[in-house]
């Protein structure tokens, strides 16, 4: 207990400043060299995977002029207008390649573990923070994120400020209003990211009550907590109004033991089981202690401890990461029974807290260990970790692994064998974010020599991130397919089974297929005009 009080507590001399500024610094490098690592981790293939529906609904979103991204974010999208708003300048900046538009979220996965090491280094030792850091970078659903152009590394790195400023907060005898006014700043940006961190609220009260000496400062924080709620209304409003957008939850995204326990931080049942081991480990070992500490207390051994003296307070390091992964989750779980509310990807703010408890883990194993011996049961847990994340990386770096979505195979094919008069034609009987469509709009110089007949409303111009089409039948009735003798029709694909949208009417018009390239979600058919019935 004392060793973690003189960590939390702010040094009273000056050799202690001097000495706490040099950790300081030392901490800092630590931080800034993991999360290089962890941008590196994430950004390397970021290039590969196809992009997929909801980066298409960023990417399109972000591209299209201010003025009319705003009127849509009052029908749609408002809970990403911020990330969108941040997509949009970055483009101006560096173009929207799928290397571009997802390595913002890279560097905000090197952010967040960087702020893990610094958080943990708090707790204990630099060795303990650069771990939790190291096991943020590499764990699965940080490295999902980090290479996604969507505003869920941005959720963690928010979340860990929060829990950064609060243990900043508890480390002063009387923390001063910038403080708070700043937890406050980081709650309110976090709920207009992504309303779901307003539950960081509740994690962080949960963190004081279960902290004795910590309850005095319920009061500021309420009052705080409920001005960055104030402060962020306008968006959880928009949010409240424009719920429908994610009604489909309820039917596409089941809770189960799978979606929450493997899906939603640890991405395969291997890692799964070894991190659930080391947080139980690490939930063990607290229990332990605290039992412990009571029964020591109880038989008088303990007199008043220096952590429960005025102005030190002490949080534990479980204790935060517990709040942190269980309550904010929790709740929505809780919820989702009544209203669609859940899915694995939003608890990503929350993974940076696995990693901790994860670390937390491999420290008890640690100390299982003989003093001065090898930790052998902590060396052998992390490399077994390590083991099995990779192939999850490698997996998640595929060309298919943004939902199995193969738009590069559909932009590489019209590339290459379309020629100039050409049209081309989408399925357009899916889901808005697997439509083929997407290829072209997210990639339009692959599109170049083709004419877009049935297009009617680009999505720039429409009231949502996508566009609106014609028919083929509409569009020939106004005289689009007139001249054309070769289109390539794009169809959708699962499981086997190929829809067949605008063939009868391309036969219609006098067109025959002549060619087929099969690909991994989609078929690419080339259809000609017979001679007889050319216009």
């Amino acid at each position: 207990m004392g060793r973690v009080s003189e960590l939390l507590t702010a040094p009273r001399t000056e050799a202690g400043r001097v000495a706490h500024r040099r950790g300081d610094v030392r901490t800092l490098l630590a931080a800034v060299a993991v999360g290089l690592a962890a941008a590196l981790i994430s950004a390397i293939g970021s290039w590969t995977p196809s992009l997929w529906g909801d980066e298409a609904a960023s990417v399109l979103s972000a591209t299209r002029p201010v003025d009319t991204l705003l009127p849509m974010l009052g029908r749609v999208d408002a809970v990403h207008g911020a990330y969108y708003l941040f997509l949009h300048g970055w483009i101006e900046l560096f173009g929207a390649s799928p290397f571009s538009v997802r390595l913002p979220s890279a560097i905000s996965g090197g952010l967040c573990a960087a702020g893990v090491t610094w958080l943990c280094t708090r707790f204990g030792s630099l060795r303990f923070g650069v771990a939790a850091g190291l096991i943020t970078a590499i764990l699965p659903r940080m490295t999902y994120a980090g290479e996604e152009a969507r505003s869920s590394a941005f959720s963690a790195v928010i979340a860990t400020a929060i829990c950064l400023i609060i243990v900043e907060i508890l480390r002063r005898e009387h923390p001063s209003r910038r403080w708070w006014a700043a937890y406050g700043a980081a709650l309110a940006a976090g709920i207009v990211v992504f309303c779901y961190l307003a539950l960081m609220a509740l994690a962080v009260g949960a963190m004081l009550v279960a902290t004795p000496p910590a309850r005095r400062l319920l009061r500021p924080w309420a009052l705080a907590s409920g001005i960055a709620v104030l402060a962020a209304s306008p968006v959880l409003v928009l949010a409240v109004l424009e719920r429908d957008q994610i009604a489909f939850l309820g039917d596409r995204e089941a809770i189960t033991p799978d979606s929450v326990l493997v899906q939603m931080w640890f991405g395969s049942p291997s890692v799964a089981i070894i991190a659930w081991a080391l947080i139980a480990v690490a939930v063990a070992g607290l229990v332990i202690e605290l039992v412990r500490i009571r029964n020591a207390t109880g038989n008088g051994r303990l007199g008043r401890s220096r952590s429960e003296a005025p102005g030190r307070t002490v949080l534990r390091p479980e204790t935060l990461a517990l709040a942190w992964l269980v309550i904010p989750i929790g709740a929505v779980l809780v919820a989702s029974i009544v209203l669609p509310l859940y899915m694995a990807r939003y608890g990503t703010f929350a993974a940076p807290a696995a990693a901790v408890l994860i670390a937390l883990g491999l420290r008890r194993l640690a100390r299982l260990s003989r003093p001065g011996g090898v930790p052998i049961l902590a060396a052998v847990a992390a490399l077994a970790l390590l083991a099995t994340v990779v192939p999850v990386w490698a997996a998640q770096r595929g060309p298919y692994a943004k939902n199995d979505s193969d738009w590069n195979e559909i932009a590489a094919a019209v590339r290459d064998r379309a020629e100039p008069g050409d049209a081309v034609v989408f399925d357009e009987t899916s889901r808005p974010s697997r439509r083929p469509r997407l290829a072209m709009d997210t990639d339009p110089e692959a599109f170049r020599a083709v004419s877009d007949p049935t297009l009617r409303i680009s999505y720039a111009r429409s009231g949502t991130w996508y566009s609106s089409v014609f028919t083929v039948a509409e569009a020939a009735a106004r005289g689009r397919f007139d001249g054309i003798d070769r289109v390539w029709l794009v169809e959708y694909a699962d499981g086997g089974t190929t829809d067949d949208w605008g063939e009868a009417e391309l036969r219609a018009l006098g067109f025959r297929p002549v060619d087929r390239i099969p690909g991994h979600r989609s078929e690419i058919l080339l259809y000609e005009r017979t001679s007889s019935a050319s216009t």
